[in-house]
């Protein structure tokens, strides 16, 4: 058994419209569909101890094929700082093509950068941004290596679990 591809990842928002708004006028993501969850979901699988919780849950398409699925819950609780050594999700990435035009569209955009894009050891160039919720985005261009693992990476993964990364298999 292994999986197909990957989905999507969910980000809690203090504000859906602010959060729809954001991710199409920044990166051109489009918001595709909305629910709002009933009380009793709200309470029994999401765990919000609230008489009159609400959820309203959103899915942005990114291009390509995965989703953000956007959820604001009322009552909310604040944003907690990222730690890169604390166990659990870091930041969410995305690829483009032209990172420095990206930079300056993003700076022109007023979102908080992180880090000035530098080049990684391995070629490939990233920086960080933060979206109006503090959550980190990876902006990567992958270069020519965005092909290269398209096509090759599922033959890299046969090659590589079977050699220099059987170790982390055992």
């Amino acid at each position: 058994m292994k999986a197909r591809s990957f989905s999507h990842v969910g980000v809690t928002v203090s504000d859906f419209n602010r959060a729809v708004k954001f991710w199409w006028d920044v990166f051109g993501c489009p918001l595709v569909g909305v629910s709002e969850a009933p009380i009793d979901r709200v309470q029994g699988f999401f765990g919000v101890d609230a008489p009159d919780g609400t959820c309203r849950i959103g899915w942005i398409r990114i291009p390509g094929g995965a989703v953000i699925e956007i959820f604001h819950f009322e009552p909310k609780e604040g944003a907690e700082p990222v730690h890169w050594n604390r166990v659990g999700l870091t930041h969410i990435c995305l690829n483009v093509r032209g990172i420095h035009k990206w930079h300056d569209h993003l700076v022109a955009k007023g979102v908080e950068i992180v880090s000035p894009p530098e080049q990684s050891p391995r070629g490939h160039w990233l920086f960080f941004v933060k979206d109006f919720d503090g959550n980190l985005i990876e902006i990567t261009d992958l270069g020519h290596m965005y092909y290269v693992l398209g096509w090759l990476g599922p033959l890299g993964g046969f090659i590589f679990r079977r050699g220099m990364y059987r170790k982390y298999y055992e």
